[in-house]
């Protein structure tokens, strides 16, 4: 990683801090949301069980796969867009050293 003044790491860093606060988010309504409200939901189907128990079973793993991948790609253009990893040469030599 490149130095960077203090002000751009600190918008870099807070850019960084307000999407892991909205994965935290989602994880959190995935994991404990859908317990909390087991009752409720339970109402609904999915593939014929109820909706509690589909995301519960396979649901909530679907959807952390997804955050990652998302993860990751939002992370790259962040970087992308503060200038710390420019290109594929760059991310290369990052991963090698």
């Amino acid at each position: 990683m490149k130095k960077m003044d203090r002000k751009l790491a600190n918008r870099y860093f807070k850019e960084r801090t307000r999407y892991m606060s909205f994965y935290f988010i989602v994880w959190f309504v995935v994991s404990y949301g859908v317990v909390i409200f087991a009752e409720p939901l339970s109402h609904f189907s999915i593939n014929g069980y109820p909706f509690h128990y589909f995301m519960g079973a396979q649901g909530s793993i679907v959807t952390f796969i997804v955050l990652l991948f998302i993860n990751a790609s939002v992370s790259d253009a962040i970087d992308k867009k503060f200038g710390i990893l420019k290109n594929d040469n760059e991310r290369e030599k990052a991963i090698n050293n």
